[in-house]
C-alpha cells in the first residue's frame, strides 16, 4: 500500500512530499491512519538536525491522532478502528533505572516521535502500543493533536505545580502552549494571571479565562504580580530567559517558577531572592501516553480547546513556514 509522507532527507532542506510504501506493524505496533498532526516548534530539532543521533530521511511530528488502521501480535488491549493520539513521548526502554521507577518521560532510551522514528507528517505512521494515547468521543483529531504536546505539557506541569485552588498563578505568554496554559489554570481552579507584550492581548487573555492581565511592555511584571499578593506559580512558556527572570520579583512565599518554553539564553537570578522567599526553579518536560489521556478528558470534561489553523498535508512546508515565523494562532494543524 502506497502513501503519502513529507520527509526531511538532510537538516536544513526543505520539507519533501513523496511516496513510499506503508509499513507493516511490527509486535507491540500498531499501524495508525493519521486524520491530524499539529506543528511544534520542536519539529525544527528534526528539520535543522539539532538533535542529536537522528537518522535521515525523517518524518517529522509528535502531534499525531488519527485511528488504528493495523495491528502487529500483542498489542492487546488495541484494536483496529480504535482512535488514538501519539504525542513527543514515543516510546520507552522498560529496563533503565527511571523506566524501573516508573518513570517513563526520563527514561535513558527515550523513544521521541518524529525524532526518533518517523511521525505523523503522513498518512500513515507505525508506533508502539506503549505510547498510544485514547481519544475521548466527543474530540475531533483535530482538535486532539495539539493537545498530546502543547497541551500536556502545559496541564501535566500545572498539576504538578503544587498550586491549589484559589492560588495565584500566572501564565507567561500567550502562544502555543500558553494559550493553552490560560485556560488549563483557570479551568483548575486558579485565580489566573495572563502575562504578554502589549496591550492588544489583553481581550484574547480574559476570552481564555484570565482574572488578571499584565503588559510586560508597560509595568514591571514583577512589581504587578506582588500587588496581587504574589504568585504562587509562574508558568513560563515564553522561550525568553529575561522574560521569565522578571517574574521572581513577583513570586509568594514558596513561589516556583515552572519552565515550559525553552530558551536557549542563560537564565540569570538572583540567588538570595530565591532563598528569603523559598522560592524555586523546575523545569517540566511532556507526559506519557497517560498523562495526554488526562489532558484530552480534562479538555473535553471543561470545554478547553487549542486554537488551531487547520492545512491539508500538501501545504506542510508552507504550514511549517508560518509556525517557525509565529503568525500562527496557535497551532498549525495538518489535516489528511
Amino acid at each position: 500500500m502506497k502513501m503519502q509522507t513529507v520527509r526531511v532527507v538532510q537538516p536544513k532542506q526543505s520539507l519533501e512530499i513523496v511516496d513510499v510504501e506503508a509499513l507493516e506493524p511490527g509486535e507491540g505496533h500498531v499501524r495508525i491512519k493519521v486524520e491530524a498532526c499539529g506543528i511544534c516548534h520542536s519539529d525544527s530539532l528534526t528539520v535543522e538536525g539539532t538533535w542529536p543521533g537522528i537518522a535521515y530521511p525523517r518524518t517529522p511530528g509528535h502531534e499525531v491522532a488519527g485511528t488504528i488502521e493495523a495491528t502487529g501480535p500483542n498489542t492487546d488491549p488495541f484494536k483496529p478502528g480504535d482512535r488514538v493520539a501519539v504525542g513527543w513521548h514515543g516510546g520507552h526502554c522498560g529496563r533503565c533505572d527511571r523506566c524501573r521507577r516508573g518513570d517513563f518521560i526520563t527514561c535513558r532510551k527515550l523513544q521521541i516521535t518524529g525524532i526518533l522514528y518517523d511521525g505523523g507528517y503522513a498518512q500513515y505512521m507505525i508506533a508502539p502500543i506503549v505510547a498510544l494515547a485514547r481519544i475521548p468521543g466527543a474530540m475531533s483529531a483535530a482538535e486532539a493533536a495539539p493537545l498530546v504536546c502543547a497541551g500536556v505539557t502545559t496541564f501535566n506541569a500545572l498539576r504538578h505545580s503544587g498550586a491549589g485552588p484559589g492560588d495565584l498563578v500566572a501564565i507567561l505568554g500567550i502562544g502555543g502552549l500558553g494559550h493553552l496554559g490560560v485556560q488549563f489554570a483557570n479551568k483548575m481552579g486558579f485565580e489566573t494571571v495572563a502575562i504578554a507584550r502589549g496591550a492588544e492581548k489583553e481581550a484574547l487573555a480574559r476570552e481564555l479565562g484570565a482574572h488578571h492581565y499584565i503588559d510586560s511592555d508597560a509595568s514591571k511584571v514583577g512589581a504587578e504580580l506582588k500587588k496581587l499578593g504574589g504568585a504562587r506559580v509562574v508558568l513560563a512558556t515564553a522561550t525568553s530567559a529575561s522574560a521569565m527572570a522578571s517574574t521572581v520579583g513577583g513570586l509568594g512565599i514558596d513561589g516556583l517558577l515552572l519552565i515550559v518554553g525553552a530558551a536557549h539564553d542563560p537564565l540569570q537570578l538572583n540567588s538570595a531572592m530565591l532563598i528569603g522567599g523559598r522560592q524555586g526553579v523546575l523545569a517540566w518536560a511532556s507526559g506519557t501516553c497517560v498523562d495526554s489521556e488526562d489532558t484530552m478528558h480534562f479538555a473535553a470534561l471543561t470545554g478547553v480547546r487549542a486554537m488551531i489553523e487547520q492545512t491539508p498535508l500538501a501545504d506542510a512546508q508552507a504550514a511549517y513556514d508560518r509556525m517557525m515565523s509565529g503568525a500562527a494562532r496557535f497551532r498549525m494543524v495538518l489535516t489528511m
